[in-house]
């Protein structure tokens, strides 16, 4: 197998990232499938098809509702916000709240896809990923004839910031452990979760966990005129010991099942597949977008 070695500089140490590399087949659907829903940010009614793509294409979102139909390409280098949720494009094309749907992609290894949408955002569903789990049953896992390297990582990778920190380790497979801590809330508090990430998996213990919110952000939100769309019909709120969610929680960490959803979805952004276990601990979308940027310099400087 080849080696790959990127070099990068940290508080005068040097962090060293050594790859090899395997192979599998792409993958794109085997027809297309649509969704439509309310985007959470607007408020507004917002379809999305999911249209294969050639092998190479990679994941690129489509805005149809623009002029030419601009393309986005899920890439880390298109990462343009990452405040609540994780923004890809520029000032004139972008896409709102991306990693929901590129988690569920990514559980499924999707390579090549098409994700036409007719507004600024995503339908939100229930604030999970089962909706578009259930849209890529729906149309099939297609294999391509082309091969796309995976790389397997050898030596840590890490990012950290005050409390906040992530690790990737080497690891056969891909796995992530999620350690959530709000001590100040009573519903909360702590919370931890760990799962190798497959299709099935994914389905049965990660997509079906919703996003939440504490109370007082929620609050401070629609002071402000945003998250029009949102609502108990999509979202987990909190406050202090109490939690509102409809139906009840689908696990009694969900919130910390959540935070591997985003995770994986953020991480996703790289365009290179990667195996090894990340180990987070309290990470949201900024530090994740880090992580991933490390990642993929690492191995674009490598290969």
């Amino acid at each position: 197998m080849l080696s790959l070695y990127g070099i990068e500089r940290k508080n005068s140490r040097m962090l060293v990232a050594n790859f090899t590399k395997t192979y599998r087949k792409q993958k794109t659907l085997a027809k297309p499938v649509s969704l439509s829903g309310i985007g959470v940010h607007t408020g507004q009614e917002v379809t999305m098809n999911f249209v294969p793509a050639k092998e190479n294409a990679g994941i690129v979102f489509r805005r149809i509702d623009l002029p030419g139909h601009p393309e986005i390409p899920a890439n880390v280098e298109n990462v343009c916000d990452t405040s609540r949720s994780t923004t890809i494009g520029s000032a004139n094309k972008f896409i709102h709240q991306v990693e929901h749907v590129l988690a569920a992609l990514k559980a499924y290894d999707i390579d090549n896809l098409f994700i036409d949408v007719s507004n600024i955002e995503l339908p939100i569903g229930d604030g999970s990923s089962a909706a578009f789990v259930k849209m890529i049953e729906e149309a099939g896992v297609k294999e391509q004839d082309k091969d796309i390297s995976v790389y397997k990582i050898l030596e840590p990778i890490y990012w950290s910031e005050k409390d906040i920190h992530l690790v990737l380790l080497p690891y056969d497979g891909y796995r992530i452990s999620y350690t959530l801590n709000y001590p100040e809330t009573k519903a909360l508090k702590s919370q931890y979760h760990s799962v190798l990430i497959n299709s099935e998996n994914f389905k049965s213990e990660i997509a079906p966990c919703r996003t939440f919110s504490l109370y007082k952000e929620v609050s401070m939100l629609m002071d402000k005129g945003l998250i029009k769309g949102g609502s108990l019909d999509n979202a987990v709120i909190i406050q202090d010991d109490v939690i509102f969610s409809k139906n009840g929680l689908h696990f009694p960490d969900e919130m910390a099942r959540h935070k591997i959803l985003d995770l994986i979805g953020d991480l996703s952004l790289v365009p290179m597949p990667f195996e090894g276990h990340v180990i987070s601990i309290r990470s949201g979308h900024s530090s994740n977008f880090q992580l991933a940027k490390k990642i993929f310099n690492l191995i674009k400087n490598g290969d």
